[in-house]
């Protein structure tokens, strides 16, 4: 077993296993709808406007940000481009680490490869974006397991990210250690449950752990030291890095989202999907909902939600929006599904009930039960159930596909959707000129 210095600094393409590449390519496109949508949000625009005064371009060179264009410094561009993809809760994610690390990955890498002079060919960014999932999945498996807290993303993924970034910058082991030490020393340790319990748009944390590592990155190479990266070579960390370079987190945990919203409020949304599905139900049909989860899920409440954060970390909302809309896809980001008097009902009347074996058993998976009440007093109650999207219920790849049309295709217009779909898909056999097409794409502000 290397050590993940050693890992990070001799990957190559080759090392690479078709599961992992497959793993890439899907996330490469469904992290660019999401973007694409989030450009258009309120939280994206301030980030932007942040990073504009705050991130200049500097001597590491002009970084554009992401569906956007303006250049800034690379830190800029992926705090920018990492709170644009947090913006719309619908980015891929790990179950396992209960959150998220291509909305810190692909904004930072792509931020760097654009600022850097030389060309990047596709197989060299498949091998970065491999470095940095892996090393932030295991990171954020090691933190979780020895911090009594439950921190964000951003927290973990400023150590992936530093890893891949310093080798981005042609570091050795040594300065990729000290890199990962660096970020994640002065990573974002943000509490996760605060968001859920007093939702903003501080989010899952990865518009700071992104440019955490990306500086993390600069740092080292500089001659910058950090202490060791305790998730990466604490006692306490050494078994989630023991099969490091044989096993690949990335395959196992990697999940992606069909509802814009919470991960854990979506067992509950497939649930009433199907029981309103199998027994023909309206919405007229329903007075009341149950909703049996986990602990924390109940904690997303959100019965009445006042801006698009509040309901990205709601339950009893989105579940009463599915049984209504028949959906929670991008329609329902606008703001007048707030005031929908239809789902306010529902979800007015929606019981969340905290149950103590769905908590015990949701540590890899997230576990729901949703009974429907009808207004004749019938119960309707689904079989337990963990969400879509998970390795084992996967989405498909044409699934991944309608998703990413669905978010990308009002913002950049058919024709350039298909063409990152096209280029995406395959972006680790592009040439370094069809991959900087592939950049333009992703960066440029929508035409």
């Amino acid at each position: 077993m290397p050590s993940f210095d050693r890992f990070a600094a001799d990957l190559t393409y080759a090392d690479l296993p078709e599961p992992v590449l497959k793993v890439l390519r899907r996330s490469f496109l469904d992290t660019m709808g999401v973007a694409a949508v989030g450009s258009t949000t309120q939280l994206a625009a301030i980030a932007r406007k942040g990073a504009a005064a705050l991130f200049g371009v500097t001597d590491a060179g002009p970084a554009r940000m992401m569906m956007n264009g303006a250049r800034v410094s690379p830190a800029g561009a992926a705090m920018a481009g990492a709170f644009t993809i947090d913006s719309i809760d619908a980015h891929d994610g790990t179950s396992p680490c209960k959150g998220h690390a291509g909305s810190a990955i692909f904004p930072a890498l792509m931020a760097v490869a654009d600022a850097q002079q030389h060309p990047t060919p596709g197989t060299e960014f498949a091998t970065h974006l491999a470095i940095a999932y892996e090393v932030s999945y295991r990171a954020g498996l090691a933190q979780h397991a020895t911090c009594a807290d439950y921190h964000t993303s951003g927290a973990w993924t400023s150590v992936g990210v530093a890893a891949a970034v310093a080798r981005q910058l042609g570091a050795d082991a040594a300065t990729i250690r000290h890199a990962a030490g660096i970020g994640e020393y002065h990573g974002p340790r943000s509490q996760m449950m605060r968001c859920i319990d007093h939702p903003t748009m501080v989010r899952d944390g990865v518009g700071w752990g992104a440019p955490s590592g990306v500086t993390a990155a600069y740092l080292a190479t500089m001659g910058f030291t950090g202490a060791p990266a305790l998730t990466c070579e604490g006692d306490d960390a050494a078994a989630f890095w023991s099969d490091l370079g044989d096993g690949w987190r990335l395959v196992e945990d990697t999940h992606y989202k069909p509802y814009p919203c919470c991960r854990w409020a979506h067992p509950a949304l497939d649930a009433a999907a199907e029981l309103m599905s199998v027994h023909n139900l309206s919405q007229d049909n329903v007075a009341e909902v149950e909703i049996r989860t986990f602990h924390n899920a109940t904690r997303l409440a959100g019965h009445e939600p006042a801006t698009p954060d509040e309901f990205a970390y709601s339950i009893a909302f989105p579940v009463a929006t599915q049984i209504v809309r028949g959906q929670v896809g991008v329609p329902e980001l606008a703001p007048e599904t707030l005031t929908d008097p239809d789902i306010l009902r529902l979800s007015r009347a929606t019981t969340l009930i905290d149950d103590p074996h769905f908590t015990k058993i949701s540590v890899g998976k997230r576990w729901a039960q949703v009974t429907l009440v009808t207004q004749d007093g019938s119960r309707l109650t689904s079989e337990p159930r963990t969400p879509r999207g998970d390795t084992d219920l996967p989405l498909s790849d044409q699934e991944i596909s309608d998703k990413f049309h669905l978010f990308a295709d009002p913002v950049l217009g058919r024709a350039r959707a298909d063409e990152i779909e096209d280029l995406s898909t395959r972006f680790d056999s592009l040439s370094a000129s069809d991959f900087a097409r592939l950049l333009d794409l992703c960066l440029n502000a929508p035409c």
